[in-house]
């Protein structure tokens, strides 16, 4: 009886048009937190969009989820996420977010996960710091023109 593997979960199969929003208004990282919690709550998946949005502020006052390159990943685990939302969002202008290279963030993947998947939990945010390594492509995620660009972007990576 060995410990059973978390089963993998593609980076392009959770990201959905509907949970892409192009460009964020926020100026500050708890308006920006806000607006991504939003976008995770067009979901059936989570049940309470409050919980969500304090885990996440709660998680970003333990350290920055900026992880430089212009990424920030802010994430919680929750009781009242049914499955896995991944929202992917824009600035263009960039904010400071605390990043660990001092670099303004332009790219937002917000990660809401079931509190008791833990280990997939940590793959995919591993994933994604993977795919934002790739310099190319950050470019392209920053100049897509649409969704579908987006979308495209993210499922080049395996």
């Amino acid at each position: 009886m060995g410990t059973r593997k978390p089963e993998a979960v593609a980076l392009s199969r959770l990201i959905k048009e509907k949970f892409i929003m192009l460009e964020l208004a926020g100026i500050s990282k708890k308006e920006v937190i806000t607006e991504l919690a939003e976008a995770a709550a067009g979901s059936s998946r989570l049940t309470n969009k409050k919980a969500l949005l304090k885990a996440m502020v709660e998680r970003e006052a333990l350290g920055s989820t900026g992880i430089g390159n212009g990424v920030a990943i802010p994430h919680a685990k929750i009781k009242e996420v049914k499955d896995f939302i991944l929202v992917f969002a824009r600035k263009a202008v960039g904010l400071d977010f605390g990043a660990l290279d001092g670099e303004k963030t332009y790219l937002f993947f917000a990660l809401a996960s079931p509190q008791e998947k833990v280990g997939m939990h940590l793959k995919i945010l591993a994933d994604i710091s993977r795919l934002v390594k790739d310099k190319f492509i950050v470019e392209r995620l920053r100049k897509a023109r649409d969704k579908k660009e987006i979308i495209k972007a993210i499922a080049v990576f395996k």
